[in-house]
């Protein structure tokens, strides 16, 4: 099979005729920002090549679709580039299909991409989403005294699909001060929060996901759900679990049961 008729079978199954020109043409409405991010899975590494290809291809827009929701942005379209060893040509319709059906249910176009050979399964997916002008959520607006919340249970296993909390996300525009999605674990992202507002944080109680631990919990990562700070009187979307508040201290400190908390998240270098 060409990479012709590969590229035309993927514009069959996301019905999208504009795949196939060197760029896609996207107008956004008026008075919105875009918002673009890029995840990579890269197999032995994110994923096995005995995992489900369809769940693969799911889990590969997700961690996108997860980044827009923690800015409070809706998905627009996405672009992926897809290398893959000689003779995996069924095992790339699978993974198409698994990302579309992901795709369709948060109406996100699948507007192009790429193609490649490679030893290994690779692929790296480019969401673009919008949200109203100058209202983003982001990482920097933390101030002392905020109560910090996760929009769900923690410590979860990478079996488990990742539900990317859109609608989460948007309830929380012009409501929280601080927001990011936890894909490394609560420990290294609530640490990579407080240092980009330059605060510290106490925290007072970890919610964990059925059959997992505090410490995975802490340590672990592939949660994706979304964690965020509101000023004290704010209530937060239905769902919330208030973790522990926004205290001075040097930025990027974590406290948990009266001890320092080292962010010990996965981190693709540390991690080598």
């Amino acid at each position: 099979m060409t990479e012709l008729q590969l590229i035309d079978r993927i514009r069959r199954m996301a019905r999208n005729p504009g795949i196939g020109d060197d760029c896609f043409i996207f107008r956004p409405r008026a008075n919105q920002d875009l918002l673009f991010t890029t995840d990579q899975m890269i197999e032995d590494i994110h994923f096995l090549k005995a995992h489900n290809a369809q769940s693969v291809g799911e889990r590969a827009l997700a961690r996108g679709l997860s980044d827009i929701a923690a800015m409070g942005g809706t998905p627009r379209l996405c672009l992926v580039s897809l290398a893959i060893p000689a003779g995996h040509e069924k095992w790339m319709e699978e993974f198409y299909r698994g990302l579309l059906r992901l795709a369709r249910r948060t109406r996100t176009m699948l507007a192009g991409g790429d193609l490649s050979r490679s030893e290994k399964i690779y692929c790296d997916v480019m969401v673009c989403g919008s949200v109203a002008r100058g209202k983003a959520l982001r990482r920097d607006g933390a101030r002392v005294g905020d109560r910090m919340y996760v929009s769900g249970r923690l410590g979860k296993s990478w079996e488990r699909p990742i539900r990317p909390r859109l609608e989460f996300g948007r309830k929380l525009l012009g409501r929280a001060t601080a927001c990011m999605d936890l894909s490394d674990g609560l420990s290294l992202d609530l640490h990579r929060l407080c240092k980009e507002s330059g605060v510290a944080a106490q925290l007072d109680q970890v919610p964990v996901a059925t059959g997992s631990t505090v410490d995975r919990a802490l340590q672990g990562g592939e949660d994706y759900e979304l964690l965020f700070t509101m000023p004290p009187r704010a209530r937060p979307p239905r769902g919330s679990y208030h973790i522990g508040s926004i205290v001075p201290g040097t930025p990027g400190t974590i406290r948990f049961e009266n001890r320092l908390v080292v962010p010990r998240g996965y981190d693709h270098f540390r991690n080598v």
